[in-house]
């Protein structure tokens, strides 16, 4: 269990850097996609089964998909 909670952050944190210095905008979404559900994923090993479900449902259901929406109008 330890040894996925460190993978979950690994995924993050290059998924975050893939965020910061990618040029194409609708890549830069989908990697911060990435990047958040493995945070989620990190909820869900530390037991915070709400909080992870919650990541999900508000930033990359919602807030994300809103995201790529005004990427691709624009």
């Amino acid at each position: 269990m330890e040894i996925l909670f460190f993978i979950a952050a690994a995924v993050a944190v290059l998924a975050t850097l893939g965020v910061i210095v990618n040029t194409n905008p609708v890549h830069a979404l989908l990697y911060l996609v990435v990047s958040l559900l493995s945070v989620a994923m990190i909820f869900f090993m530390m037991g915070a089964n709400f909080a992870g479900i919650m990541e999900i449902v508000v930033y990359v259901g919602a807030i994300m998909v809103l995201l790529v929406f005004v990427v691709m109008m624009l």
